[in-house]
């Protein structure tokens, strides 16, 4: 009987202990809430002992955490356009007991709402093709940037604003793929003119060389050099086998037969 007794003491020790602590996981923070008062001081990941009868304990992760959104954004002409949105935010680790005092565990509706607020604000300064354009960063920049200025002194800090999808109205996204496809048509015709403007550039560079080369052999035949031009065709004529037939005015031959002697 004093066995079971002091088993059943010691498995109510343990079940005690157990019920007194919890574990905080990676990435995550805990405060304690003790009567209702919410403590300042903030504990990281591992174990954490606590009075259960007078104390909760309220975790809170600070790693970047995907919320996703679907709704439709304003344009400047007044479309509006169905988008789904990725908003990574955040939590301060030091800002987590003002921000559940302030706000509380249901931050995400905050987000959302804030979040509403600043992309209907931003896009409808936009047009509709801006959205689907090189402009997107730009307006999520901004959105962004609005959304910290409210949260990010209440302890969540926005890092990105992710449109991952924009859906246009039909006759709009026919409109903008006609307009690129135009785009890149005359990109290319500009290619080819230039391609064409350099081949003729080259063109003429070669006729010039060929030109001044010309010039420069003309320059350069003075009579002497003719005069040595000849004896030196007539050396290779009289080197040559077989019989000859010459007919010249004594100074440069210009009609040569040859003939083999049998």
């Amino acid at each position: 009987m004093r066995k079971s007794m002091q088993s059943l003491a010691v498995l109510g020790l343990g079940a005690l202990v157990f019920s007194s602590c919890m574990v905080v996981n990676p990435g995550e923070v805990a405060v304690k809430q003790r009567f209702g008062q919410l403590s300042q001081e903030v504990y990281n990941e591992g174990l954490v002992f606590y009075n259960p009868i007078s104390t909760q304990i309220i975790t809170t992760p600070t790693r970047t955490v995907n919320m996703e959104v679907n709704l439709s954004l304003p344009s400047k002409e007044g479309l509006n356009i169905k988008s789904q949105i990725s908003i990574l935010y955040r939590i301060e680790k030091n800002n987590v007991p003002t921000l559940i005092e302030e706000i509380g565990s249901n931050y995400e509706n905050i987000i959302s709402s804030v979040f509403r607020s600043a992309s209907a604000d931003i896009c409808a300064q936009f047009m509709a093709k801006d959205m689907h354009s090189g402009k997107r960063s730009e307006i999520e920049a901004d959105i962004a940037q609005v959304m910290n200025g409210y949260l990010q002194p209440r302890g969540i800090f926005i890092e990105a604003v992710l449109m991952k999808s924009i859906q246009l109205p039909g006759g709009l996204y026919n409109s903008i793929q006609s307009r690129l496809e135009a785009e890149q048509e005359v990109l290319r015709m500009e290619y080819i003119v230039k391609q064409e403007k350099l081949e003729a550039e080259r063109k003429l560079v070669e006729a010039q060389g060929t030109r001044d080369a010309q010039l420069v052999l003309a320059d350069g035949l003075t009579e002497e050099i003719i005069k040595l031009r000849s004896i030196e065709a007539f050396l290779e004529l009289a080197q040559s086998n077989g019989a000859k037939i010459i007919i010249t005015d004594g100074k440069a031959p210009f009609l040569v037969g040859d003939g083999m002697v049998e």
